[in-house]
């Protein structure tokens, strides 16, 4: 089974960003904020947007799995601290 993963770091604090630009996966994504976050993460399906009011916070190395994704697009992330994020992982193909 070929494993389909990456990573995607806040580029602007308070500006989300989708998790990946257009991948269509159709199963369930892990994605885990980095270990070298030095604040938290927003993650979330929040209109094309996310935030810290919208959003599911996640401090360095925690973990949220998406049950059902269709399209990466459909997540986005945002960071308190500019150059920080998550690393993601198709869970079954």
């Amino acid at each position: 089974m070929a494993t389909i993963s990456g990573q995607k770091t806040v580029s602007n604090h308070g500006t989300a960003e989708p998790l990946h630009e257009g991948l269509v996966v159709n199963g369930p994504v892990m994605v885990k904020a980095l270990a070298a976050n030095t604040d938290a993460i927003y993650i979330g399906q929040v209109d094309g947007d996310v935030a810290s009011d919208s959003g599911l916070e996640l401090a360095a190395g925690e973990v949220v799995v998406f049950s059902n994704v269709g399209n990466l697009m459909e997540i986005w992330v945002d960071s308190a601290v500019d150059g920080e994020g998550v690393a993601w992982l198709l869970l079954s193909i």
